[in-house]
C-alpha cells in the first residue's frame, strides 16, 4: 500500500508538471475528493460505487470521455455502452435534448449505423432524439463535431472514428475537450478499432463485451437463456491515475448499471481454494487396488500375457 501510495504522489506530482507547461488548471488532477451537491450535477454517477470513485464522483458532464475498443468486431459493444451512457445521461436530465452521433464514413460501412428503435429498446433513447451525421474525412468529422458542441439544444455529441488517424492528434483532442467544458456538454470519442494515445481526455475506458448471465424468473434463472447486455470495462485513464476493471450489467428497463463479478477472475480460479489441514500425519490411501505381478515366464492367472495376445501400446486399433 506504502509503494502504491509513493508512486501515485509521483504520478501526481509528474501531471501537474505537465499541466504547468500546457498551461491548463493543476487543481484538476489532483486526487478526487469527496464530491458535494455541486459535483454531482458536473458529473454523471455510473451507479457503481468502485467505478464512480475512480472517475472522481462520475464521468465529468462537461469534459471529453474517451471509450475505446481494440477490435472492429468489438463495435456492437462499444457503441452499446455509449447509447448506455447517453441513456443514463438523458434519464437525469430535466429537459433532455437530443444526441448528435457523428461518425465517419468509414466505421458506419464497417460496422454499420447504430439502429434506432433496438437504441430505444437498450438506453430508452427516442428514434427522433437520435442525430446521424456521417463525413468521409478526419477534418470533416472534427469540424462538425467542433461546431455542434456549443449547440445549447443538444444533450450529448458522440464522435465516432476507426483506429489512430493522423489529424486526431493531441491538438485536435485539446480542442474537443476544451469546447466541452465552455459548452457544458459531456462528448464522448468513441475510437473503434485503435490504440491507446495520448489526447487531452481526462478519462479512457478500454470497452468490450461480457457474457450475457441467464435470463431470471420467479424460479431462478433460466437455463439457455441471454439475459441483460454486459460489458467488460477497463479503466485505462482517470483522475485517480490508477487502474480498474469492472463487468458492468446494463438494466434496460430501468436505465441503470450494475457490478457483478469478473469473469476473469473465476476463470484465473475455476475450483474453489480449501485451506490445508493442520496436525495430520497419516498418508491418504491410494486410489485402487494394490496387486503383484508374478516372475517373469509364469503363465496362468495374473501371468504376463499369451504369445498372440498384443498389448494397447503395440499400434493403433483397428475400427472398420
Amino acid at each position: 500500500m506504502a509503494s502504491c501510495a509513493v508512486a501515485r504522489d509521483a504520478v501526481f506530482a509528474l501531471r501537474r508538471e505537465i499541466a504547468r507547461i500546457e498551461g491548463t488548471l493543476p487543481q484538476r488532477l489532483d486526487t478526487p475528493a469527496a464530491t458535494d451537491d455541486a459535483g454531482d450535477a458536473a458529473r454523471l454517477r455510473i451507479g457503481v460505487a468502485g467505478f464512480d470513485r475512480l472517475l472522481g464522483g462520475g464521468l465529468a458532464r462537461a469534459a471529453l470521455t474517451e471509450i475505446h475498443g481494440h477490435e472492429t468486431r468489438e463495435c456492437g459493444a462499444v457503441s452499446g455502452f455509449a447509447l448506455a451512457l447517453a441513456g443514463l445521461l438523458l434519464g437525469q436530465a430535466k429537459e433532455p435534448g437530443p444526441v448528435l452521433w457523428v461518425g465517419m464514413s468509414e466505421v458506419f460501412r464497417e460496422a454499420g449505423f447504430p439502429h434506432a428503435t433496438g437504441g430505444q429498446a437498450l438506453s430508452g433513447i427516442a428514434p427522433e432524439r437520435l442525430l446521424f451525421a456521417e463525413a468521409a474525412r478526419i477534418a470533416d468529422v472534427l469540424w462538425v463535431a467542433e461546431e455542434a458542441i456549443p449547440l445549447q439544444r443538444l444533450a450529448a455529441v458522440v464522435v465516432e472514428v476507426r483506429g489512430n488517424p493522423d489529424k486526431l492528434d493531441l491538438t485536435a483532442t485539446r480542442r474537443l475537450h476544451r469546447r466541452a467544458q465552455a459548452a457544458g456538454r459531456p462528448v464522448l470519442l468513441l475510437r473503434q478499432a485503435a490504440q491507446a494515445q495520448a489526447t487531452a481526455a481526462p478519462v479512457r475506458l478500454v470497452v468490450s463485451p461480457a457474457l450475457s448471465a441467464p435470463r431470471r424468473i420467479f424460479a431462478g434463472p433460466l437455463e439457455a437463456s441471454i439475459g441483460r447486455p454486459a460489458f467488460t470495462v477497463s479503466v485505462d485513464k482517470c483522475p485517480a491515475a490508477l487502474p480498474g476493471l469492472f463487468t458492468l450489467e446494463w438494466n434496460p428497463d430501468e436505465c441503470l448499471f450494475t457490478e457483478r463479478a469478473n469473469p476473469e477472475i473465476r476463470a484465473a480460479n475455476p475450483v474453489a481454494v480449501v485451506s490445508l489441514s493442520g496436525g495430520r500425519t497419516d498418508i491418504a490411501p491410494a486410489a485402487g487396488q494394490i496387486v503383484a505381478f508374478s516372475k517373469k515366464g509364469a503363465s496362468g492367472a495374473g501371468g504376463q500375457p499369451a504369445s498372440q495376445q498384443h498389448g494397447a501400446d503395440r499400434g493403433p486399433r483397428r475400427t472398420g
